[in-house]
């Protein structure tokens, strides 16, 4: 299976009922969930499988499934919905236990009312209108953290939302086995990019370790020259390549020595996501930018200059984009354009903008860099097209974590950057430079970011939920 694939994970379809109505009522609600799921699994628009489970009816039945929605690695989450009355001091003692993330289905098999033949036995076998509200009760008086959708089940608009709910939750199962590498350790005297590692680990799940760079420049230095050879041609024709001059291939090439050096120590560990830093380079001819970039285009986290929070929620946010257009990247604020009625935000960084979020094909070029004190990296230099985007960052202030996004409008340039070698994208925050740059700032978003067209305040809405941290939206 591919290893960026969403369905190694699912969701259990879990419906509620009693005795009470008896076997043929019972039967009835078992072939209508049912119907449910294979409706949602026939439409190719929910990434993850949805599983069904049989009918719960008692309080050890309900236990003993929510324990094994537990203790199931692929499960990543739960829908529960109460077809019929389903008394909820039954729920109780296994909602107490959940671990899971559970969205709460408000529909019903049918959709219209039958009004010519509508009859007794009609209305005991069809009760979610009330049957849910009695879940929701108990839910809300246990704290349990959830989604709530209401609709006609077999609708675009329900399918979306459980889509979105279902992303949502295979990144925050994604997020428990996560482990990030912080090689070279923090940029000195910058504080948004420290934090609370083991409050980090508790609330997400996932580790952060550290390495010096030595540690990763074993395996760099072990890369051959036929390996080399083999991704410099893979370059030469994913991208354009404008200067092909002794200089600029030396670059290039060992640009791809530090990828696959890379690579293979992310892979040797078990790492996900990674941060850099060019403050601390010893051994290594140029600050890996096209590494970094090209990591993040295949689902890696990236954080530059110590930055393990971006990395984590970069990994995460590519997780729940998994298939779906626009993209997702490591991101800085980098200057203002103030002319008025044209405010916009010039994001960019030295290098590691990832490709997933170019509008054409990418350039690679080899420019000096300014800082750092190391030879000319390589890079790939590429524009955005115009769109909906978001913002998103975490910020943590002691014990407490803060995710805040904000929505954005992607524009195009007023004029071309022949000058600026690196990747870029100019967006309109909403509702506006001003407000939105305000708020950011008063709520202490940090100035990396993940920059995402592919996802939607949603998206983040259900993660912040489903991780119980305080969520925030500029808009």
């Amino acid at each position: 299976m591919d290893k960026n694939s969403l369905k190694q994970y699912q969701i259990w379809f879990i419906t509620g009922s009693q005795h009470l109505y008896g076997e043929e009522t019972l039967r009835q609600v078992g072939i209508h969930s049912q119907q449910i799921v294979d409706s949602w699994n026939r439409s190719g628009e929910i990434a993850l499988d949805i599983v069904w489970k049989p009918t719960v009816k008692t309080q050890s039945e309900i236990t003993e499934v929510l324990q094994a929605a537990n203790g199931d690695p692929a499960c990543a989450g739960i829908i529960c919905w109460m077809h019929t009355f389903s008394p909820a001091k039954m729920w109780i003692n296994g909602l107490k236990n959940l671990q899971k993330p559970m969205l709460h289905l408000n529909t019903q098999a049918n959709r219209d009312i039958p009004w010519s033949t509508i009859d007794m036995d009609f209305m005991n076998l069809n009760q979610a209108a009330h049957g849910d509200r009695e879940f929701g009760y108990i839910c809300t008086r246990l704290g349990i953290r959830r989604k709530v959708v209401n609709g006609y089940y077999d609708t675009a608009r329900v399918r979306a939302v459980v889509d979105v709910w279902g992303r949502a939750a295979a990144a925050w199962l994604d997020s428990q086995t996560m482990k990030v590498a912080r090689i070279g350790d923090n940029m000195r005297d910058v504080a948004v990019t420290e934090g609370n590692k083991v409050d980090a680990q508790i609330q997400f799940g996932y580790t952060v370790d550290g390495f010096g760079v030595g540690d990763v420049l074993k395996y760099i230095s072990s890369v051959s020259e036929s390996q080399i050879s083999g991704l410099v041609e893979e370059y030469l024709d994913l991208y354009t390549v404008p200067d092909r001059s002794e200089r600029a291939m030396h670059s290039i090439r060992e640009a791809a020595r530090q990828e696959i050096g890379i690579r293979s120590f992310l892979e040797a560990g078990g790492y996900t996501a990674f941060t850099t830093t060019f403050e601390n380079l010893y051994g290594l001819e140029q600050l890996p930018g096209l590494a970094a970039q090209r990591l993040m285009a295949e689902g890696y986290g990236f954080g530059a200059e110590g930055d393990w929070k971006t990395a984590a929620l970069l990994r995460t946010m590519k997780r729940m984009a998994v298939g779906r257009t626009g993209g997702v990247s490591f991101m800085e604020d980098y200057t203002y354009h103030f002319e008025p009625g044209r405010e916009c935000v010039l994001g960019a960084h030295m290098l590691e903008v990832c490709p997933s979020i170019a509008s054409g094909k990418p350039s690679l070029e080899v420019h000096p860099l300014g800082i750092g004190g190391k030879a000319d990296p390589a890079r790939l230099i590429f524009a955005t097209a115009p769109g909906e985007a978001i913002n998103a960052t975490m910020v943590e202030f002691g014990s407490k974590f803060r995710l805040v996004v904000n929505e954005l409008q992607i524009t195009e340039p007023k004029e071309a950057l022949p000058r600026l070698p690196v990747a870029r994208t100019l967006w309109v925050p909403k509702p506006n430079l001003a407000e939105g740059a305000r708020r950011w700032i008063e709520a202490g978003g940090a100035h990396h970011s993940v920059n995402a067209p592919a996802l939607t305040t949603e998206f983040m809405e259900d993660y912040a939920r489903m991780t119980d941290v305080e969520f925030v939206v500029i808009r």
